[in-house]
């Protein structure tokens, strides 16, 4: 029998399993009850990063996830510094990001006293992450992890929270490492559904792809441009699937949908007798919006649908992504005839993507028109340029009508809508890619939410823009209220001279004063070595036509 391993301490067993799992980085902020773990990261080769709000460390965390399938470190102390991590792990488990968190605890025997920052940690993730359990044997720290990291990692992706009681930590422990582990995949669908599923497709009439977030992960994109490739049916994507359809198939590409159903994708879901939803959560647009007339579905997840009134599949491929693809590709060699409505849209598509090129700002007052903006950064960003969106009503603009080609490229939370992710991702996104320009776009709302990881971002030399759009509101909260009640009420707060804020971080500041100089203004940003802000004023007038409902036989709002 072979003899198990002597650790100083569970700390030190705790960091090398994080070592030998693969972990790069770890995002937090240190206390008394986990200070030991964050002393023994010192010996192994994992960069210990301090962030300035434990929210913002748990929004890195998911961004190393997202962008490269291995589950991202957040670490934490006890009580408000666990607290602090909710609205992050809920945010990576609606977004299929995986993380792993862990948090400093007070110990085994004071668990049960009023004693400071103890709280049920445990309890409190349960309901926010696919996995949340506590240490309570040393020797059992391993085994815990492993879990927690195969169970973020697997299906469909999300945050996992494991709990470091203080004596845990401190004890002597002998223990084997359990990492790494190489959970098996799921292979692809079963091959009798794949059939049915294209025996389905073949009689459609007007069958049509709606892509979800798992379809933008690298190998799925892949698969489903060669998919396309072979039935040229048309397609449309959520939010978050931005990226997935590759530039030379733009022509049949019905754009993206989301939140308010006025799009032109939605009226190519309305008018398919087949949806083909694939890599797709109802969280990332509410199937009751797009399929009122329970049109038939084909589900193709690594996952089993979740049923609802809205969302009952007929077929589900549930397995691996790509090699389903692959197989249901080689049985699709039918032709099909787009109907004249399906060539409208897509024709009305093109139509506003030439009006966006073509776009010139005719506002009297000086404030930019989102097309505007929208135009002018197009221009700026390249292929390998990754966009990092927080939430506001900026994020359905550009959403919806910024071209991006490159599978996860663009991202969004659109499942919690968290305001704030924009920075800390954009900061993690420059972490694993140093050599590439990073964006991250917010509001003046959302950006003061996590500003303060400016200083994050010039300590490690970030490559990365960070631009503001300013209208001194919560303004997508204020759109709504205006629709709803024709008055808003708690969105208006006060202006703040952003390029003089960035300077005081020691990153670039820019601030744009007149509309001509926007062009040449956000080129000298994103050309500025390090970080750098501009804040750039908005005319959200337009606003209103994001929500509009669309008339028999009319554009899209925006365009009308």
């Amino acid at each position: 029998m072979t003899k198990k391993t002597q650790w100083d301490n569970g700390a030190q067993l705790i960091a090398n399993h994080l070592e030998r799992q693969g972990v790069e980085y770890i995002f937090g902020i240190p206390g008394a009850k986990i200070d030991r773990l964050f002393d023994a990261v010192e010996d192994t080769n994992i960069k210990m990063i301090p962030v300035r709000h434990e929210a913002n460390g748990a929004f890195m965390a998911g961004v190393v996830g997202r962008l490269t399938g291995k589950a991202g470190v957040t670490m934490v102390t006890s009580g408000p510094g666990c607290a602090n991590l909710v609205t992050g792990l809920a945010t990576a488990t609606s977004e299929g990001d995986p993380l792993v968190a862990l948090g400093g605890a007070v110990k085994r025997a004071d668990q049960q006293k009023q004693t400071h920052q103890s709280l049920d940690t445990v309890s409190v993730f349960r309901s926010v992450t696919k996995y949340s359990a506590e240490v309570q044997a040393s020797t059992a720290a391993s085994e815990i992890l492993a879990n927690a990291f195969r169970s973020a990692e697997s299906g469909r992706p999300g945050a996992a929270f494991v709990s470091l009681p203080m004596d845990i930590l401190n004890e002597p422990v002998e223990s084997d490492i359990l990492a790494p582990t190489f959970p098996a995949q799921p292979g692809m669908a079963d091959t009798r559904a794949i059939s049915e599923a294209a025996s389905k497709i073949k009689a459609a009439k007007n069958p049509v792809f709606l892509l979800g977030l798992q379809a933008s992960r690298p190998e799925n994109a892949a698969a489903i441009r060669t998919l396309l490739n072979r039935t040229q049916l048309p397609v449309l994507g959520t939010y978050q699937a931005a990226g997935t359809v590759d530039i030379s198939y733009y022509q049949r590409f019905a754009g993206r949908v989301g939140l308010f159903n006025n799009q032109p994708g939605d009226l190519l879901l309305a008018d398919a007798d087949l949806i083909i939803t694939i890599g797709f959560s109802p969280i990332e647009y509410d199937p009751e919006l797009w399929n009122t007339q329970h049109t038939d579905i084909v589900h193709i997840d690594v996952e089993s649908a979740e049923i609802e009134h809205y969302y009952r599949p007929s077929v589900e491929l549930v397995g691996q992504i790509e090699p389903t693809l692959k197989a249901l590709t080689e049985q699709l060699d039918h032709h099909w005839l787009m109907p004249s409505t399906t060539v409208d849209v897509l024709e009305e598509v093109a139509h506003q993507r030439q009006a966006i090129r073509a776009y010139s700002q005719s506002h009297q007052e000086f404030a930019l028109h989102p097309l505007h903006l929208i135009k002018v950064m197009q221009d700026v960003i390249t292929p390998d340029t990754t966009l990092c969106l927080d939430m506001g009503s900026f994020h359905i603009w550009i959403a919806r009508y910024l071209n991006c080609f490159r599978s996860r490229q663009l991202l969004v939370s659109n499942g919690q809508q968290t305001m704030g992710v924009a920075l800390p991702w954009g900061i993690g996104a420059s972490l694993l890619n140093p050599d590439r320009k990073v964006v991250s776009v917010s509001g003046d709302g959302g950006f003061m939410q996590s500003s303060m990881e400016l200083e994050t971002a010039v300590r490690l030399k970030c490559n990365l823009l960070h631009i503001i759009w300013v209208d001194n509101a919560y303004n997508m909260v204020e759109m709504q209220e205006v629709k709803k009640y024709q008055r808003f009420s708690g969105v208006k707060f006060g202006p703040i001279d952003f390029k003089a804020y960035a300077e005081a971080f020691g990153a670039k500041g820019f601030a744009v004063t007149r509309q001509e100089e926007l062009a040449s203004q956000l080129k000298q940003a994103m050309d500025t070595e390090g970080p750098a802000v501009i804040a750039i004023p908005v005319d959200y007038s337009d606003n209103y036509k994001l929500m509009a409902p669309r008339e028999a036989g009319s554009m899209d709002p925006v365009f009308a």
